[in-house]
């Protein structure tokens, strides 16, 4: 069987070509996967209904999102301009995880080429996430009776803020992340479980503690899981902060995707953040993540 991918054209947003953030990378992944004969064909999201999005998000922030009108302040708190592009940029990958989640069901696994926009919160975005894509689509899936328990499974390196506040105290969502002690968000959040990484962090230490925690994990009963692959970890990173290998990025995901493969629980994987100093460079870490699927169904 080949690995379901969503993916779609407007992954791509107008954000002025010298913004720091490498929009241009959602594009170029979908035609290495190709390139790479990783995925032949991807599946194509709708922007993700008011409907789907006011059961994580507040109306008011939804509608000055579509409508433009927030203020100056909040929208220089999200990072990105807020014209079309980006609005129809953040219902569209939203709609992406949705419909991955849905195919994850289905077929065991999928993936996102977009998504992990882990920082926005029930009415406020940040740090270049506009809606919480995997709170949409997990409330979505509990809506639907179509997970009961699930889990969040944030690697990024930096902290899955919104996620932890939109789920604070909801049995049916456990929220996990491991992340720099010392990165973005200044103020932390309060996940269900919360490891903080020293600077310059290696992959030894990394993956000893990452199997540690998966371990104690799989004493939960999650019927779904969300992972947040962040390629932010890298040695190479703009904004990361520990010192983790090509490799041992590429052992991560198989070490995450092959645990909850293996016992039958559906994973939907999305990429989370990427600010590697070689551009090429990013493009293929984050490839890593749809590979480690790819190979669990052949």
């Amino acid at each position: 069987m080949d690995l379901s991918v969503v993916n779609h054209e407007d992954y791509f947003a107008k954000i002025g070509d010298d913004h720091k953030f490498p929009i241009d990378k959602f594009g170029e992944i979908a035609n290495y996967l190709k390139k790479k004969k990783i995925v032949e064909k991807f599946y194509k999201p709708y922007a993700c209904s008011d409907e789907t999005l006011k059961r994580v998000h507040s109306e008011g922030y939804i509608k000055h999102i579509k409508d433009k009108t927030l203020d100056q302040r909040a929208v220089k708190k999200i990072g990105f301009p807020l014209v079309d592009s980006v609005v129809r940029r953040s219902l569209v990958a939203t709609g992406g995880t949705v419909l991955a989640a849905k195919l994850a069901i289905k077929n065991g696994v999928a993936c996102n080429t977009a998504g992990g926009s882990h920082h926005a919160n029930f009415d406020s975005g940040a740090g270049y996430c506009v809606f919480n894509d995997v709170a949409v689509a997990a409330q979505y899936l509990l809506d639907r009776g179509l997970a009961g328990r699930i889990l969040i499974i944030d690697l990024d390196v930096h902290q899955g803020n919104g996620s932890a506040d939109i789920f604070k105290g909801n049995n049916n969502v456990f929220t996990f992340s491991m992340h720099s002690k010392s990165n973005y968000p200044a103020k932390k959040s309060i996940s269900d479980c919360d490891v903080e990484l020293e600077n310059d962090t290696e992959d030894k230490e990394y993956l000893r503690i990452l199997k540690f925690y998966l371990s104690q994990l799989n004493e939960e009963n999650f019927d779904f899981v969300f992972y947040v692959a962040g390629v932010d970890i890298h040695f190479n990173d703009r904004l990361g902060k520990l010192k983790i290998s090509d490799e041992g990025i590429k052992k991560r995901d198989e070490i995450v995707t092959e645990n909850f493969f293996s016992k039958g629980i559906p994973l939907c994987g999305v990429l989370g953040g990427g600010y590697n100093k070689d551009f090429n460079k990013l493009v293929e870490l984050h490839s890593i993540l749809h590979q480690s699927c790819a190979k669990l169904l052949r």
